[in-house]
């Protein structure tokens, strides 16, 4: 992460990040509307100092099924405070109370039934609320919000992969042939590759064009959705960009070429190995947005020191990418734990 390019050039100030749980609150925002009945119990939980895995294990072990049957909107980081919402089956005529799961790192907000389980990515997005502290140069920080609401480069975070890139080296030995036996393992290896891919890329473009500077041919992506079309700059495509009603993107990449450009073929030779690796898993091209923008952000000075940001971001995207470009944050929960090689937020 270090490598890849600034939007708006490095940050002169210094903070650090997670010095303690509560430094770094997540809010899941999950739009489904629960229907109140069906076969499958969805619960908000509100967890501290846990990962997912963890909390899905604890619900899987009260309600008496194997913890592949516990689901949830999406990962998040155990190193902070962090709602998020699970759904178990359990049938229609029994009752669990799964307060009984309420300690010092799990509390239980609510249970709800529903008519179907919670699926990956279901949710919309989250509200962060983070708090920077030992911070040096306050006054550079306050001087890139605006740029910042403005947008910043959509990379994927440094927990896409693992603790000092070891998820990027199990990719390495997959792609040369070595097996990895467990599913879920094998899932997010080679999602790291894929981001590791469209974080260079996007760094590229970064440096040579920014994000605003358009080429004369690009491939967009529809708002709210994975559909892209490839089309030349025109008045309409500009038009449509400044509604926000497409995007512009950078490829996720898979088997064939279908949806780059000719600049993107050029910058991906050096990751031919891996693109047509990917492309033999059967991973088919898609698009990402080249920009992310974190919405409704607020920044507040608690004293000389500390300042606190909050901001919300649509699901898969990485609120390190925000922070990044307002300061060099060091993660202060490496100080006290482990990390873990899981990827706490994906796409």
């Amino acid at each position: 992460m270090k490598q890849l390019n600034y939007l708006y050039g490095k940050p002169l100030s210094r903070g650090d990040f997670k010095s303690s749980a509560e430094d770094f609150m997540v809010d899941e925002i999950l739009d489904i509307v629960l229907t109140g009945e069906g076969e499958h119990v969805c619960l908000q939980v509100i967890k501290k100092g846990e990962n997912t895995q963890f909390v899905a294990k604890q619900i899987a072990k009260l309600a008496g099924v194997a913890p592949r049957d516990v689901s949830y909107a999406g990962l998040k980081d155990r190193h902070g405070v962090c709602s998020q919402w699970f759904s178990v089956p359990v049938a229609i005529k029994k009752h669990i109370d799964f307060s009984a799961l309420n300690s010092d790192s799990i509390f239980v907000v609510k249970q709800t039934r529903h008519n179907r389980k919670l699926r990956t990515g279901c949710h919309s997005g989250n509200h962060f609320k983070i708090i920077l502290r030992n911070v040096d140069m306050p006054l550079d920080i306050l001087s890139r919000i605006n740029a910042v609401r403005q947008g910043v480069p959509n990379y994927f975070g440094e927990q896409r992969f693992g603790h000092d890139g070891y998820n990027l080296e199990m990719a390495e030995r997959l792609f040369a042939g070595e097996q990895i036996r467990d599913k879920k393992l094998r899932g997010i290896v080679i999602s790291a590759a894929r981001s590791h891919i469209f974080n260079q890329l996007v760094s590229l473009r970064v440096a040579e064009h920014g994000l605003a500077k358009t080429w004369h041919r690009e491939v967009f992506l529809l708002s709210g959705s994975n559909a892209f079309f490839e089309d030349d700059i025109s008045d309409e495509t500009i038009a449509r960009l400044s509604s926000g009603d497409i995007m512009l993107s950078a490829p996720m990449v898979g088997k064939g070429e279908k949806g780059l450009v000719e600049q993107e073929r050029q910058w991906l030779e050096p990751y031919s190995a891996w693109q047509q690796s990917l492309g033999q898993l059967g991973l088919k091209i898609e698009r990402r947005a080249l920009r992310l923008i974190p919405n409704q952000l607020q920044v507040e000075t608690l004293d000389s020191a500390t300042i606190k940001l909050s901001f919300s971001l649509p699901k898969g995207t990485f609120a390190t990418a925000v922070l990044r470009e307002l300061v060099q944050h060091r993660d202060a929960s490496k100080d006290n734990f482990n990390q873990e090689v899981v990827d706490a937020n994906p796409a």
